[in-house]
């Protein structure tokens, strides 16, 4: 299809953009050291580190790692929520030429386990507090070296020594363990000290990371993600905001993990490759706490997923804090309720974008234009060097306007997934990625998603999107939170049911059945209603419909 949407891009984005522009991730990152050394580039729990001290600390972790006897191309896995641990050991892994693999620290024995072997990591960075899961399947998998963390660990002395103890033995948020072939991370910065590591000639086809897919339909599978693949989407990304960044001087707020594909890119890469300033939040579900921390910097970006920025606009103090410099708040991981962009904007005077992305694309296939001056209700136009477009079922294309799968082609499309050809061949067809997505493009090269296609629900033979759903009852004002997902029936196939949480005790059944008769479709309204006091989500806060899907059968 023609690409309609590069009509609308802003001035100065090309249509194009160079994936081969660095051989590496390494390569930006050496270039970043050199431009803005002195800048600052993670802060965690008030501790600074400069672009300089990040490529001592990360070379002598690289160095440590080649110690090992681990060679080019080995997977390292790491292990942690947002500290100042995870962007040293991430630059060290990348710059000792290695792969590496994110691990989710909520991770259960059972993940965990299939992870690490799948992957085959030779090693893995993680988090004392999460230390007594791999105890537990510590004979079924091969590691040659488990370095061993604490929270405190980058922190001066004796706030270092404080943070640990109290987090072990008056938190009591470490569960014993006992571990063989352990290292403390402080002991293999000291072992690296003064080493400088081999750099191993790299190749945009070389992988960069084993990124895990959610294995929300099966077993998880791991993303090959080359070189090539991030520096494109990085290119891509930053051929779309170049215009309102300033190199050197953004401050950006990380509240989504670094192991998750979408802060990793959106936030620490890419404001990496800009010279920006990381500010990591270790644990954004304490709201008080998160609020109390953006207090305290003049921020100029926030990324987040939709009940991440619900939280925030909840949480007493939020509306107070000073947005005089934000310029991009960016919302993906799931679909951004108009309620909250609207109440957003209204707090922050500032846009919330919308973006999508998938794990398999390194992730960001397309965006809002910053230059929009509301909120769409559109995930936004395709970067430059992307191509997408709408599919029925036999594979033709839709008509605009109509809903069908959305596929991408781009440099950003990964490599396959390990060890899974027929996997990677059903999902990647003449290059083509088939996302599971159901979305609609305008005229003008917006697209919307309508919804994941196991998502859909079947009513009587009409195609319901628990999206539709959710965004009408989400602008009911004493509702804090919704899930919609179809329950079998035996007349209709499926009903709507939908899972509330609510924001004012007062609400009743009765009166969100109501306000949902005045804003859907007879065959949409819900005809189940659940209250809940919380719904089940990931670990970077998307809402599990498959959960409450699954209870309904």
């Amino acid at each position: 299809m023609e690409k309609i949407w590069q009509k609308r891009y802003p001035n100065g984005v090309p249509n194009e953009i160079n994936p081969d522009h660095y051989a590496s991730l390494v390569e930006i990152f050496e270039e970043s050291v050199k431009s803005y050394g002195d800048r600052p580039a993670f802060v965690n729990m008030d501790r600074t580190i400069t672009f300089a001290e990040l490529d001592t600390l990360s070379a002598q972790f690289a160095a440590y790692l080649q110690g090992l006897g681990l060679k080019k191309g080995d997977p390292v896995a790491i292990m942690m929520p947002n500290l100042l641990q995870y962007p040293v050991a991430l630059f060290g892994v990348l710059r000792a030429g290695m792969v590496v693999v994110n691990v989710n620290p909520l991770y259960t024995a059972r993940e965990l386990k299939h992870q690490l072997n799948d992957s085959g990591s030779k090693a893995i960075v993680i988090l004392k507090n999460f230390a007594h899961t791999l105890e537990k399947i510590e004979k079924d998998v091969t590691l040659d070296k488990v370095i061993l963390t604490g929270i405190g660990d980058m922190m001066p002395t004796p706030k270092r020594q404080i943070v640990n103890f109290v987090v072990r033995y008056v938190k009591k948020m470490v569960p014993a363990y006992s571990l063989k072939n352990t290292i403390e991370f402080n002991a293999v910065l000291a072992a690296g000290s003064g080493k400088q590591p081999a750099r191993p000639e790299m190749t945009g086809d070389d992988l960069a990371f084993l990124q895990y897919t959610g294995g929300t339909t099966g077993v998880s599978k791991g993303a090959m993600l080359t070189h090539r693949n991030m520096v494109a989407n990085l290119e891509q990304v930053s051929a779309m905001i170049n215009p309102l960044v300033e190199n050197g001087k953004e401050v950006v707020i990380t509240a989504l993990p670094l192991y998750h594909i979408f802060a990793l890119t959106a936030n620490c890469l890419t404001f990496m490759k800009h010279g920006g300033c990381n500010i990591l939040i270790t644990n954004p579900r304490d709201m008080p706490g998160f609020v109390k921390e953006l207090g305290k910097h003049e921020f100029t970006v926030i990324s987040g997923v939709n009940t991440l920025f619900n939280g925030l606009l909840n949480t007493p103090g939020f509306s107070e804090l000073d947005f005089s410099k934000l310029k991009v708040a960016l919302g993906g991981g799931m679909a951004v309720q108009r309620a909250v962009a609207e109440h957003w904007e209204k707090v922050t005077n500032s846009v919330l974008l919308e973006g999508y992305g998938l794990t398999e694309c390194a992730p960001v296939v397309t965006v809002n234009p910053y230059d929009i001056e509301h909120y769409t209700g559109s995930i936004g136009i395709p970067l430059s060097s992307t191509d997408v477009k709408i599919v029925d079922e036999e594979g033709n294309e839709v008509p605009q306007g109509e809903p069908g799968e959305i596929l991408v082609k781009g440099p950003q499309v990964m490599a396959g997934y390990l060890g899974r050809p027929e996997a990677t061949a059903e999902a990647i067809k003449d290059g083509w990625f088939a996302t599971g997505d159901m979305g609609t493009v305008d005229e003008h090269g917006f697209f919307r998603i309508v919804d994941r296609k196991k998502d859909m629900i079947l009513v009587s033979g009409f195609n319901v999107y628990p999206n539709e759903i959710e965004d009408v009852v989400a602008s009911h004002p004493k509702v804090l939170e919704v899930a919609a997902v179809g329950s079998p029936h035996e007349a209709s196939g499926e009903v709507v049911k939908i899972f509330v949480v609510k924001k004012d005790n007062s609400l009743s059944e009765k009166e969100i059945l109501d306000y949902c008769r005045e804003n859907l479709t007879a065959y949409k309204v819900p005809k189940l209603v659940e209250f809940r006091d919380e719904l089940p989500k990931t670990n970077v806060g998307k809402i599990l419909r498959r959960e409450l899907r699954d209870e309904q059968k």
